[in-house]
């Protein structure tokens, strides 16, 4: 094999590694993440469609749905169970909307899995109706290539206070000033009293 028909073949393995290291999922396929409040149905089984799918770090779930429903995800299936977020923790738990309130609206919404292990995603929309009748389910998501270094940015550095005085006050920070600036010695002390007996007699002969 020539080197550069080589290089070339590798190149196009290496592209096609990276185009197929990650997946976008979409919920409920053409069903998408809907709900019928007149039947109290969801659009699709969820559980059903999870069940046949393999979920890795960095890959996105895309919600097809509208602003009727909600996309939360949770680590805590104690708040999944719930079908609320009320005693959630926003540690744990993570709400996706457009901000849009005009109900019916069509909306696209991508998650991306950065968690290993169980995620669970619901619909609190109805007071939790939504959830406790389908708009809910619960994947593994497993290590795979690893996040993307787009979703693997390392979190700010920790806050730290500035040093305290015994009183617990801040120290305020100290401006160093040019060597012989300001009146610290009795030279610059004498001259300045000179000036001022000085310019005194001048104005007292014009008195006079």
């Amino acid at each position: 094999m020539a080197p550069a028909t080589a290089i070339h073949l590798t190149l196009l393995a290496l592209f096609l590694t990276g185009a197929t290291a990650y997946t976008n999922h979409t919920v409920g396929d053409k069903a998408g993440w809907l709900f019928d409040p007149n039947t109290n149905t969801s659009s699709a089984n969820y559980a059903s469609w999870s069940a046949n799918q393999t979920f890795e770090l960095g890959d996105y779930l895309i919600f097809n749905t509208n602003t009727n429903q909600t996309v939360i995800l949770t680590y805590n299936e104690t708040t999944y169970r719930s079908c609320s977020t009320d005693n959630s923790s926003d540690s744990d738990t993570f709400s996706y909307s457009s901000g849009n309130q005009q109900f019916g609206q069509p909306l696209t919404v991508a998650v991306p899995l950065t968690i290993e292990g169980a995620n669970y995603f619901f619909s609190d929309a109805s007071d939790g109706v939504q959830c406790q009748n389908g708009m809910a389910f619960g994947i593994n998501v497993t290590h795979g290539v690893g996040l993307p270094p787009s979703l693997n940015q390392p979190p700010p550095p920790p806050y730290v206070e500035p040093p305290a005085n015994g009183d617990g006050s801040l120290t305020p920070p100290v401006s160093d000033q040019p060597s012989g600036a300001g009146l610290s010695d009795g030279v610059n002390v004498r001259r300045v009293v000179c000036y001022v007996l000085t310019f005194c007699g001048i104005f007292c002969l014009f008195l006079v």
